[in-house]
């Protein structure tokens, strides 16, 4: 007993040694400074088999009642000893049975700590092995989403795809902008260095020129979006996932791939070559600036020698790896959104591992484009 109005606890014997009574009276509130399921451990023992709840002098109870029976109940769980609740109060016993029918929410297990170096190339060759299916799989349902967009039969609005296209087209030029302008300069000084020792600073141009239209102006153009459109993509559809829209979508017989995905993957093959051509510019400009203040290259001198150095087939090059950069990146976004938990935790997840994913397909799909235009001479 805990004062006048407190809560009242006795563990009493019925007339089965099996079976233990646990009386409850007074008031439990969870402002009550009420005991700890663990305080009855030492009575949970043999030859105990069986408790039973006493709320006939229970006056006054609210959820901390339900924390309480809720502890002594998966001690007895945990010791195989039945628990009966037929004695607490009716919306006490309602209440009870509707959280032990909700299942328990299963968050992604914490990163136990280091693992050697043969338990990582186990752990990433096992998530390989399980995963590619799975990336198979939604390549196919994507090819078939493309297959009813030629055919006329996909079914999304005209409107998400324009959101999707100012998304991540205009709204991605300013850091696509500074990141170029910056690689432009790196790749300007790198080559000067090497080319004043002969003399042949004009040849700058060429370096920067054919570097960012053919290569480097699509490489990090992919890598950015990746960044900032990819992960959006993926954090888009598992918060979709989590809040059971896909689910909705499903049930009234829309595709979630023509409605979802279909959208976000003609966007960046749209605008992804088209942020291509810009880096590119802006990367020449910076090579510009470094000729002029530099190595005193006149601009007639360095945008001269830029057009001798450009052709149309770097252009072609160039924007046909930010072709497949932007449906790689869309690829990934997606394929880890609609891959998704439940759970706020997993929405992170996928947005980490639609990067990790999307960076690792451009690495190979540049090393197999460049390999390929080097034999076909291009």
């Amino acid at each position: 007993m805990r004062g006048a109005q407190a809560w009242q606890l006795e563990v009493n014997p019925s007339g089965d040694p099996a079976t233990l009574v646990i009386a409850l009276g007074g008031r439990w509130r969870i402002d009550q400074h009420l005991p700890a399921a663990d305080t009855l451990q030492a009575t949970l023992a043999a030859p105990v088999r069986q408790i039973r709840f006493d709320a006939g002098k229970l006056s006054d109870w609210d959820s901390g009642l339900l924390t309480f029976v809720s502890g002594i109940s998966k001690s007895c769980a945990a010791r195989d000893i039945a628990v009966d609740n037929s004695g607490l109060p009716p919306g006490a016993q309602r209440l009870l049975a509707m959280a032990a029918a909700v299942p328990e929410q299963k968050l992604a297990a914490r990163d136990p700590g280091p693992q050697g170096a043969l338990a990582q190339v186990g752990s990433a060759t096992l998530e390989f092995v399980h995963g590619a299916p799975q990336m198979l799989n939604f390549l196919g349902e994507l090819v078939l989403s493309l297959l009813r967009l030629v055919s006329g039969r996909a079914r999304f609005r005209a409107r998400d795809l324009w959101l999707e296209i100012e998304e991540v087209g205009p709204r991605a030029l300013p850091i696509v902008s500074v990141i170029s302008f910056l690689v432009g300069l790196i790749l300007a000084y790198l080559g000067a260095d090497q080319l004043k020792l002969v003399g042949a600073q004009i040849f700058i141009a060429d370096l920067v020129a054919i570097g960012m239209v053919r290569e480097i102006g699509a490489l990090m153009t992919g890598i950015i979006i990746a960044g900032r459109t990819g992960a959006a993509f993926a954090a888009q559809l598992g918060t979709m996932q989590v809040n059971e829209e896909i689910d909705a979508y499903q049930t009234l017989g829309i595709s979630a791939f023509d409605f979802l995905v279909l959208p976000r993957v003609l966007a960046l093959m749209l605008m992804v070559p088209l942020l291509t051509l810009y880096s590119a510019f802006i990367g020449m400009l910076a090579g510009l600036l470094v000729s002029l203040t530099i190595f005193d290259i006149g601009v007639f001198e360095y945008y001269t020698e830029t057009l001798r150095a450009l052709e149309f087939k770097q252009f072609a090059v160039g924007l046909s790896k930010g072709t497949v950069y932007g449906a790689i990146v869309a690829f990934a976004g997606c394929l880890r959104g609609m891959q998704c938990g439940r759970s706020a935790e997993a929405v992170g997840h996928a947005a980490t591992s639609a990067v990790v994913t999307a960076i690792l397909l451009i690495t190979i799909a540049a090393s197999i484009m460049t390999i390929v235009y080097y034999q076909l001479g291009i």
